[in-house]
């Protein structure tokens, strides 16, 4: 069955063709590449075996060293909603956080708009909705001023804000003035966190920044008991988490490659079966050379999802997404339907 897909948790720096990645950094004179052929390129960009989320993160110096023109930001955007339409998503929200790509004359603005243009042109072609949300690095001392320039865009494509980069050492407490400001400009905040770090990161992204939703947030497994493969007891914050429904940006594949884990190890099957309100996404399609489809396979193979867990994860994410209402109402019913027949 062709099932319809919906992405809330995929990074456009990280979704890079290898072809595209050679294009640019012939045509803008990037040097820095570990490889100039294409199998040898997505054999280095492959983080299969990273281990750590620092280490798998280093892939990126050469993604955004190749997109610091507009574009160059346009192309990508473009062909990763082609890329993403032609895998079966309906929707997506894709996020970059556009002070890396300020090295030259580009500012963060001109990103955002040279993103925006991009998927505008795919949806004319393929059908996909696409939005844009804004990371600030939270390694960075500007998330402010990228809360400001995402919020220039409100109504225009962007609708979310995001905190991302390394967890350790960088609390997502540091950047509360940017997510209040978010908030009061009435857009949407996810947080990357319990990703690279504890259940702590999960809490102070929710508590202290007042984020909707969480990007990973995987390590909530901690705050709980497992039993032969199921969850048999909450901690505290797991229980508001599960309560309250709060929106995990699952990406299992890309949790593999940064935690060592085997696909069986994974808790997306037992956050699911204890009621988290959880999503399935690619996060970095190029470094985990993943594609939605893989993802809805591992679930099926590795924690037996059923067509239906499928359908009830697709409508989650849906109805977690930070489109407007008859967006949502739209592409609900497109699901509902396609699972239905």
């Amino acid at each position: 069955m062709d099932r319809p897909k919906v992405l809330l948790h995929d990074h456009l720096d990280g979704g890079l063709r290898v072809e595209t990645i050679l294009d640019l950094a012939d045509q803008h004179g990037y040097k820095g590449l570990p490889a100039s052929d294409p199998p040898g390129l997505a054999a280095w960009f492959d983080q299969g075996m990273s281990g750590s989320l620092e280490r798998y993160l280093e892939a990126f110096a050469h993604t955004v060293g190749v997109m610091q023109t507009p574009d160059a930001v346009e192309r990508v955007a473009y062909e990763t909603a082609i890329d993403l339409a032609a895998d079966g998503v309906i929707y997506a929200e894709s996020r970059f956080a556009p002070t890396l790509l300020t090295a030259g004359e580009m500012d963060r603005r001109a990103a955002i708009e040279a993103a925006l243009a991009g998927f505008r042109r795919a949806e004319s072609e393929a059908g996909i909705t696409m939005r844009l949300i804004v990371d600030a690095m939270r390694n960075l001392d500007d998330s402010l001023e990228t809360a400001r320039d995402a919020i220039c865009f409100a109504g225009d494509g962007v609708v979310a804000l995001d905190l991302a980069g390394p967890e350790a050492g960088f609390p997502p407490d540091d950047h509360v003035a940017a997510c209040r400001l978010i908030r009061e400009a009435n857009l949407g905040l996810t947080i990357h966190a319990g990703e690279g770090d504890g259940p702590h990161s999960m809490w102070a992204a929710l508590q202290r920044c007042g984020a909707h939703r969480i990007g990973h947030g995987v390590a909530i497994i901690e705050d709980c008991k497992v039993e032969d493969g199921d969850i048999v007891r909450l901690g505290p914050l797991a229980k508001y988490l599960r309560d309250y429904q709060v929106h995990l940006e699952v990406a299992p594949t890309s949790n593999l490659h940064t935690k060592g884990w085997s696909p069986a190890e994974h808790p997306i099957g037992a956050l699911y079966r204890a009621g988290f309100n959880v999503g399935l996404n690619t996060d970095n399609r190029l470094m985990s050379r993943v594609t939605m489809t893989d993802e809805f396979d591992l679930a099926k193979q590795h924690h037996g999802f059923s067509e239906g867990d499928l359908h009830a994860v697709t409508r989650n994410a849906m109805e977690a997404a930070f489109c407007n209402w008859d967006t949502k109402r739209r592409l609900l019913a497109v699901i509902d339907n396609a699972y239905e027949a």
